[in-house]
């Protein structure tokens, strides 16, 4: 397979990038054999769906990987909806695959917002792509978990499921004592009485209370909200039992009865929270502030970031202008040292600032704050000081042109020199001034050249994020992301690969 693309004919219309994919739709999987789904019984001590939803699950659980994109295309050419497949898939996730630890083979369910993000994003012609994509890294991870254990969610104790009255109160108390089969009944009881926003404000909370799972826990809270605001509240049961067994995990000894080093950040949070102004929320816009915060997050630890954070609030510092910071220190580990455990600094700062954002609680904001700050820190383990390269002060490269055809050139270099494409990529969004060019043709490779759920979720992240950031600093940071996109020379992914094969049957 040819794995260089020309660079001068790589960036075209929507289109036309479709034709040259080969991917413009996909009408083709109606001629491919359909089959049908097991038909055993369902084991009843499993948790049940509702009767609409059961049999799809069912379809993408029972069906064998190599076959399943072929049946789910016929399904979607007889009529089955974007939304039902996007239901029935974060269903089969959380009844198949164990949250726990909270990624590895769990990523199969935490990339099911990317992929409905980077779909909502896209053309038509793209539209099923990224779900599709999605429902074979499920078949990866089932078979992953069968192999682990073959862990399967259990129906919940009915008998034990407080009644409505007394669901928060025993909700709170089994998430305080990490007490997982007390949270199990007391969730369902919870999602059967309360609000969604209700449930929100406190699993947002519990999303960030430990630095477990390099930052995981927060992301899968911030993803639960997203889909179920797509697919319907109605499913929620299932889902946030999922999440709460899922933050609830742990090493060694309960939690809640020792001082240990990834609990600390949020147990003197809770103590230094009330020193904030009361009127924090109206800050002024302060570029100095962001880059003093920035500066400081690069030696500082744990609790010295908080309390810059506390200061700078107290100045009158507005909280853009410290997510300005907190964006860029994300970014700028991840130039450094473009691995799995830095990458997770930028998808958890976008999980807990869309937490700060949704959030109507005044303290939980505040500790959001506080603990994304602290979580920088730990991310970026020895202080860095002078060392390696700066978000804020990299130089964009010299002589670079303007339109599609250097975009082109950006997007090949990322396959062989990253540092270069960054500087490339600075000096054409700070000339072009089209970041949108940029993310369509990001999102593009991600499709076509992504190897596993990091690509997504990075990609969702970072591209979501630039909107975010103050115009002064959003490029820098979209040109940081080059160091985990990928590049027009990357290999070929195997749905790709697949996709090609079944247009040639």
């Amino acid at each position: 397979m040819k794995t260089n693309f020309p660079r001068r004919n790589f960036l075209k219309s929507t289109a036309a990038a479709g034709a040259w994919l080969g991917l413009a739709d996909l009408g083709f999987l109606a001629q491919l054999p359909s089959v049908s789904a097991a038909d055993a019984r369902l084991n009843p001590n499993l948790v049940r769906f509702d009767p609409q939803m059961e049999p799809l699950v069912r379809l993408l659980e029972d069906t064998p990987r190599e076959r399943l994109l072929e049946e789910v295309g016929q399904r979607v050419q007889n009529g089955l909806s974007y939304r039902e497949l996007l239901c029935s898939l974060l269903l089969a996730g959380v009844r198949n695959i164990q949250p726990r630890p909270v990624g590895f083979k769990f990523h199969a369910v935490l990339v099911i917002n990317a992929a409905h993000q980077a779909s909502l994003a896209s053309p038509d012609s793209d539209r099923w792509l990224p779900i599709f994509w999605a429902l074979d890294a499920f078949k990866d991870s089932q078979a992953r978990n069968r192999r682990e254990g073959d862990w399967t969610m259990s129906a919940v104790d009915e008998k034990a499921v407080p009644s409505a009255d007394k669901a928060r109160a025993a909700f709170v108390a089994a998430m305080d004592n990490w007490d997982p089969a007390a949270t199990d009944v007391a969730v369902a009881g919870l999602a059967r009485s309360a609000g969604a926003n209700e449930m929100f404000e406190m699993f947002c909370r519990y999303g960030v209370r430990d630095f477990r799972e390099i930052g995981h826990k927060a992301i899968y809270v911030a993803n639960t909200w997203r889909t179920l605001s797509a697919i319907g509240w109605q499913h929620a049961e299932p889902i946030l039992r999922s999440l709460a067994y899922a933050i609830l995990d742990h090493e060694g000894e309960n939690p809640a009865k020792r001082d240990a080093s990834p609990d600390r950040p949020w147990r003197r949070n809770l103590e230094v929270v009330g020193k904030i102004r009361s009127d924090w929320l109206q800050g002024k816009p302060d570029p100095d502030a962001t880059r003093e915060l920035l500066n400081h997050l690069r030696v500082a630890g744990p609790d010295e970031a908080s309390d810059k954070v506390i200061a700078l609030l107290n100045r009158g510092v507005a909280t853009s202008s410290l997510w300005d910071a907190l964006f860029q220190s994300a970014g700028e580990l991840v130039m450094r040292a473009p691995g799995i455990v830095p990458m997770h600094a930028m998808t958890s700062t976008n999980a807990i600032h869309f937490a700060f954002q949704h959030s109507g609680n005044d303290e939980t904001r505040r500790l959001l704050l506080l603990q994304n700050a602290a979580f920088l820190t730990l991310f970026r383990g020895n202080p860095t000081g002078d060392k390696g390269v700066k978000i804020d002060t990299f130089d964009p490269a010299p002589g670079v042109a303007g339109g599609q055809d250097s975009l082109a050139d950006i997007f090949s270099l990322i396959s062989s020199d990253r540092p270069k494409a960054a500087a490339e990529a600075l000096a054409w969004l700070q000339r072009e001034g089209r970041p949108q060019d940029f993310m369509h043709q990001a999102r593009r490779l991600i499709f076509l050249k992504g190897r596993d759920a990091h690509d997504y979720k990075f990609s969702a992240a970072v591209l979501e994020d630039y909107q975010h950031l103050s115009p002064a600093v959003r490029d820098r940071y979209l040109a940081s992301s080059v160091f985990r996109l990928r590049g027009a020379g990357d290999t070929d992914n195997d749905l790709v690969r697949r996709t090609r094969a079944a247009l040639k049957a």
